[in-house]
């Protein structure tokens, strides 16, 4: 952190030593650090640093130890927004080294993800060149240091920077071991770093044509419907298809509300909700690497959702109107356009969402004009409704229960998933029974009182999700209780996702409060605008265009309090699908995740399930085989 601008240079007066200390000191108020596993930072070495930069380049950085204040301004100024410190070169070697140390300890097992807190960022220097406050390339560096040490083949770089990472993207733009995914505020050419490269079309070179990805934002005030939107209809699609085994995130928190740089409107909470949904890829292995955020409590905040969520907590719901600006869909448009001819998995254009310029957006205030600023009162009052700067985010006592016959021993849960004893009172469970034939069996009435008990549980905000058990003739009336139950304990908006042959109770399929997704069946059908049926698609890559393209969107937009999810009769779902769906459920409604199984299932996808809502990485999908005609047909229609 020693390194500080020693002459006036306002371009560069923000990259400040107080950038860490803010955030170190928030997530010790929070008391996520404790929570953490702390590495002891070391240098990178020289031959490290030569992977991605030129020898004659790391000499001339080591230089600037013994030169003067006016000797090190002189040599600043041959580059663009940079400033050299005589601690610069060992500040830098530490800031790598510690990316390299992160990467180390993840691939090595002794931690599954994690967030390297440095500076001096790294993401725009190149072979022979500091850019941009960056000195080396730390998270480039990472990327060849796991190739070459760890073996690794395929890397995903997420750069959420709202600066164009031209730094990362020349290194790897040949190279089809790394794909790199950036967005960053663009203006048609007119922001800073001013590249023509920075532009949707700007695919990689040689091998490496379809490995670039660039989402360039024409406006300012880009907020988080606009950052889900990137990730479920341009990111995640490829990420899945290109399977890797190590996610390096570039995490640039000027993307962030209140920043300076960025002028966009992503609250804080945002990031841990982009965090989780890279957790389901490559096993869990995501390593952070702190580049920008230039507003220090809008970065402090920031840091710490995203260190919640790799802990495992549960995101906080998203805040602000979920319908993407038409300028957002646009630019995602263009980059899914520029990037279909290299993946399958973006090649049926129907699938995703396009707003034209004589599209509608009812109910969304209109868009920011190019270089209109974020209002900073409004800013500064959502920042201020964040929850408690010394506490963050609450996190239920319990994370995840369930309340199964199996037995733990054949379940094999994780170790702090708690196995639930306690019931509802038995006159209550019967009342509730009443009405439903097929509850009136002993050993449904006790199912349905355990039922009950973790439901209060979840609603009262004691347990963040679980799992329990219905006996499987009793599937759809187990389901309409716990739907009515939730309602009358106070949730406002229920999303209901019944796979298998479970169909919804009529008189709650359109009041507003319930969204019904019912997966089975031939048909796709919006039966209305809260019921929507359609059937499970056959094959790995039509489920997750399923996933992200209808069932995530549709789940963001409602923001429901709870979601429901019901595996009945014959719902076909493969261990980790059910664990995949889980898992990227727990992000809408804030972790809040009941899931209903029958007794009669495996330990193998209980076990799954469990993980899934528990914040585990889901097993690897099977490889991915091309969505039939069929199952387009039907998303496109829907």
């Amino acid at each position: 952190t020693a390194t500080r601008l020693l002459w006036d240079d306002p371009e560069c007066r923000i990259e400040c030593p107080e950038r860490l200390t803010a955030a170190l000191d928030r997530l010790r108020q929070c008391g996520l650090e404790r929570r953490c596993l702390r590495l002891s930072a070391r240098e990178a070495s020289e031959a490290e640093l030569s992977l991605v930069h030129s020898p004659e380049y790391v000499a001339l950085v080591r230089g600037t130890q013994v030169l003067g204040e006016g000797e090190l301004q002189a040599l600043s100024s041959q580059y663009d927004a940079v400033y050299f410190h005589p601690s610069t070169f060992r500040c830098a070697q530490l800031a790598a080294g510690a990316a390299l140390q992160l990467v180390d300890a993840v691939l090595e097992g002794a931690a599954r993800n994690g967030l390297a807190l440095v500076r001096p960022p790294g993401h725009h220097s190149q072979r022979a060149a500091a850019n941009g406050f960056c000195i080396f390339n730390n998270v480039a560096v990472a990327a060849e240091y796991a190739k070459q040490k760890h073996g690794l083949h395929r890397i995903l770089i997420v750069d959420w920077d709202i600066h164009h990472g031209q730094g990362i993207q020349y290194v790897f733009e040949d190279d089809p071991s790394v794909l790199y995914f950036s967005w960053h505020r663009y203006e048609h050419g007119r922001f800073w770093p001013f590249l023509r490269e920075s532009d949707a079309d700007a695919v990689g070179q040689g091998r490496g044509r379809g490995f670039t990805v660039n989402l360039p934002w024409n406006q300012v005030g880009m907020g988080n419907a606009d950052y889900m939107a990137a990730f479920l209809h341009l990111l995640l699609p490829l990420a899945f298809e290109f399977d890797p085994e190590l996610v390096l995130v570039a995490a640039g928190f000027d993307s962030a509300i209140m920043d300076p740089e960025g002028q966009m409107q992503a609250t804080p909470e945002c990031f841990a909700h982009l965090t989780q949904l890279l957790q389901v890829l490559a096993g869990g292995r995501v390593c952070a690497v702190l580049e920008g955020g230039y507003h220090l409590e809008s970065l402090a905040q920031s840091v710490c959702m995203t260190v919640q969520a790799l802990l495992g907590d549960p995101a906080p719901p998203l805040s602000g109107p979920m319908v993407p600006s038409q300028s957002a869909l646009e630019s995602i448009q263009r980059a899914r356009a520029a990037q279909a001819p290299h993946w399958t998995s973006l090649q049926q254009q129907g699938v995703s969402p396009v707003l034209t310029s004589g599209t509608s957006s009812e109910g969304r205030a209109p868009p920011l004009l190019p270089g209109a600023s974020v209002c900073t009162a409004v800013a500064a009052a959502v920042l201020s409704s964040l929850p408690d700067q010394r506490h963050c985010c609450t996190v239920p006592p319990i994370c995840t229960a369930v309340a199964l016959t199996l037995p733990d021993a054949t379940l094999a849960l994780p170790p702090d998933v708690l196995h639930q004893e306690g019931s509802a009172l038995r006159e209550e469970a019967e009342a509730w029974a009443r009405p439903h034939e097929s509850l009136a069996q002993d050993e449904a009435v006790t199912a349905l009182e355990r039922l009950l008990y973790l439901l209060d549980g979840i609603l009262d905000g004691q347990v963040s999700c679980g799992i329990a058990a219905t006996p499987a003739p009793a599937a759809a009336a187990t389901l309409d209780v716990a739907t009515r139950r939730s309602l009358a304990h106070g949730a406002q908006r229920l999303l209901c996702v019944a796979l298998g042959q479970l169909d919804p109770p009529p008189d709650l399929t359109d009041d507003g409060r319930t969204l019904w997704l019912n997966i089975r069946g031939k048909e796709a059908a919006a039966r209305s605008m809260f019921h929507i049926s359609m059937p499970l698609p056959g094959t790995t890559e039509g489920f997750l265009s399923w996933l992200l393209g209808l069932v995530l969107p549709l789940a963001y937009g409602f923001r429901p309090d709870l979601v429901l999810v019901a595996l009945g009769p014959a719902h076909d779902l493969q261990g980790p699908q059910a664990a995949l769906l889980a898992a990227m459920l727990r992000g809408p409604a804030g972790g809040r995740v009941l899931a209903l199984v029958e007794e009669e299932c495996t330990p193998q996808l209980a076990r799954v399930l469990a993980g899934g809502l528990h914040g585990e990485p889901p097993p690897r999908l099977a490889p991915l085989a091309t969505a039939s005609p069929e199952d387009i047909r039907a998303l496109v229609h829907l």
